[in-house]
């Protein structure tokens, strides 16, 4: 299996080539093409010109009725074309008889006396020109691009044609400057591509770095090395943010582990507790150490212990039934003004032993609300059990409800010792006592306000507390 370094350096690669080979082609095809036309314009316009020398240069045999060239007067032109060119110029008769050639001496070689193909006459003599790239019947050894053109004179008062000229240049010189464009081109690109090449290497290999630090890092996290953090320095495009998400993850991580593990030590201590004095006394009972007349009274302890032990268990399956539901799955509306009094009315009991007053501030009108109302009634006793638990005697019990844009607003307020403040972030977490207060609440385990917080966040409302000079709300 590729790994993404090498998939992300081999698409890379492939695009740079496929790129590179377009690029090259058309080049290549343009350049052939303007080099080869410029030869080809070059060729046409010699052939041209000598035969307008030839217009100018070549006698009239009147008393005959032909022509005779002057060869002293159209030499220098033909050699000068010759020789700036490297062609060979052909001068034939009307019908393609070839009466004078120029050019190198190995070329001219059985040109005297020859004759042109009939094809290139006859396109000369029809449409006035001729061009192809041909050995001209084997007049040459290897393929040359030939020109022909005629030559015409004024012949009592007429344009008649007198010959041909025909120039051709070797094949191989038409492409010498194109290949020479082409290597130049060759060479920069394979330099290009290495740079290229070495460029994509590199940050493949700086992206990908990152993403093996963090499979490393998971996979210390899965041996439990929950300290581990991948390194983000100097990373500002995605994949270092996505290395900081991974950190912050990572740092969630280690502080569900953290909570985790306290949680297991503040069950065990509330487990512990009950148990031991359970045992202990039990023991005491069956081994006569506790004497007969006290039986009684420390069966009264066991049985408040076990009935400790048994709301423990309770208030965790309610936590773990709260915490496995992801959604709240009962809605429906209710009046949580209702709701308020009637767990007001079941709480009686324990706010007449306590002899406190209870300020209700209700609105008139019902406080329509969307949730679940078991869920709802429990965050209600939840709350006000533990407003009257810790209020002082003979005080007042303040519940208040409001609505206002769209939400309902249910105070609980009492008097009672004010709550410090660095404890205040922490009465909402699992087990969370005050050291006074484990002492003196015996009656509970600590997760009344989680339970409380656990509710109200599946249904994605807050809870918050304030407590100043005795009175917290």
């Amino acid at each position: 299996m590729k790994s993404l370094y090498q998939r992300q350096f081999f698409i890379m690669a492939g695009v740079i080539l496929v790129s590179f080979a377009l690029l090259g082609s058309a080049f290549i095809t343009l350049s052939y093409r303007y080099t080869v036309s410029e030869r080809q314009d070059s060729i046409g316009y010699n052939a041209r010109y000598i035969a307008g020398v030839l217009s100018q240069e070549v006698s009239v045999d009147s008393e005959q009725g032909g022509f005779y060239l002057v060869s002293d007067r159209f030499q220098p032109a033909v050699d000068a074309v010759v020789s700036v060119t490297e062609a060979t110029v052909l001068l034939t008769s009307q019908t393609g008889q070839i009466i004078y050639a120029a050019g190198s001496a190995g070329e001219l070689a059985g040109l005297a006396d020859a004759k042109l193909p009939a094809v290139a006459v006859q396109s000369v003599q029809a449409i006035g020109s001729f061009e192809s790239v041909t050995t001209l019947d084997g007049l040459f050894a290897e393929q040359r691009y030939v020109v022909g053109v005629p030559f015409r004179l004024d012949y009592r008062g007429q344009q008649v044609m007198a010959g041909m000229v025909f120039v051709a240049a070797k094949a191989a010189s038409i492409t010498e400057m194109w290949r020479a464009f082409a290597s130049i081109f060759l060479f920069t690109s394979v330099v290009v591509m290495l740079i290229a090449f070495i460029t994509t290497s590199v940050t493949s290999l700086r992206m990908t770095r990152p993403l093996k630090d963090m499979a490393e890092a998971v996979r210390k996290f899965g041996h439990g090395e929950y300290e581990t953090r991948v390194d983000c320095t100097g990373r500002c495009d995605e994949v270092g943010e996505l290395a900081e998400a991974f950190n912050a993850m990572a740092d969630s991580i280690a502080q569900a582990e953290a909570k985790r593990s306290e949680f297991v030590a503040n069950i065990s201590h509330e487990l512990k507790t009950p148990m031991t004095t359970i045992a202990g006394f039990a023991d005491g009972i069956l081994d006569g150490t506790i004497p007969p007349g006290r039986e009684k009274e420390y069966l009264k302890v066991i049985s408040s212990e076990t009935r400790r032990l048994s709301r423990l268990v309770r208030k965790m399956l309610d936590l773990s039934r709260l915490q496995s539901s992801e959604r709240v799955t009962a809605q429906e509306q209710f009046d949580i003004s209702e709701v308020m009094l009637r767990v007001l009315v079941s709480l009686e009991t324990k706010i007449n032993a306590k002899g406190l007053d209870v300020d209700t501030q209700l609105p008139d009108d019902p406080v329509q609300v969307w949730g679940d109302p078991d869920a709802i009634t429990q965050v209600c006793y939840n709350l006000l059990d533990n407003a009257i638990k810790f209020s002082y005697l003979d005080t007042t019990l303040g519940i208040s409800v409001a609505a206002r844009a769209g939400k309902a607003y249910v105070s609980v307020r009492n008097h009672g010792d004010t709550i410090p403040p660095e404890e205040i972030p922490l009465v909402f977490d699992r087990f969370h006592k005050t050291d006074r207060s484990r002492s003196e609440d015996r009656d509970g385990v600590g997760l009344g306000l989680y339970i409380v917080k656990t509710i109200l966040n599946s249904h994605k409302e807050n809870i918050t507390v304030t407590s100043e000079d005795g009175l917290t709300e």
